[in-house]
């Protein structure tokens, strides 16, 4: 396994939108074990897309299960090719991203969604999420399509911020 470079805004690749998978293979569940180890490494993620790492294929990986507060999840998710089919109510939440590491903000999304997707062997998957899961589940979904947590800012003057700390162990940068 091995650690991947994180690319960063204003990396061009951050804005295209990822093509499907089609391919199940062992090359496929090598790269999910790199984007693993690669979030893990990062600063408290509790997501991380494919094109994070400049890869423009559907995947993302998600675990809400290691909050600081529990919340409602599923535990550690491995999706290919996620789709969200339902949307249910709205809720304002502070953001911050693996691409955009000096800035959080807060973001309107979706407080219930129903989603589907294939695990890393091509086999359906469905799940219902709510909170804090279906908030980081639409964030990283938003990658897929070419997009980050700033584009859905209402107003950059706002809803920006200045992050404050960003590293494991939730110690302040100098």
């Amino acid at each position: 396994m091995a650690i991947l470079d994180i690319l960063r805004l204003p990396d061009p690749r951050l804005k295209e939108v990822s093509q499907e998978v089609e391919r199940f293979d062992d090359e496929l569940l090598a790269f999910i074990d790199d984007l693993e180890e690669t979030r893990q490494a990062g600063p408290a993620a509790v997501g991380i897309a494919a094109p994070q790492v400049g890869r423009l294929q559907r995947v993302v990986i998600i675990d809400c299960s290691t909050t600081r507060k529990p919340v409602p999840n599923h535990g550690r998710l491995v999706l290919v090719n996620p789709e969200i089919t339902e949307w249910d109510g709205f809720e304002l939440g502070r953001e911050g991203c693996l691409s955009v590491p000096d800035y959080t903000g807060n973001v309107i999304r979706a407080e219930r969604i129903k989603m589907h997707a294939m695990t890393p062997e091509g086999e359906p998957q469905e799940f219902e999420m709510e909170g804090y899961e279906a908030r980081a589940l639409q964030h990283e979904v938003d990658h897929l399509d070419g997009m980050l947590f700033i584009d859905r800012l209402v107003s950059r003057r706002t809803d920006l911020f200045q992050r404050k700390v960003y590293q494991k162990g939730g110690k302040k940068r100098k």
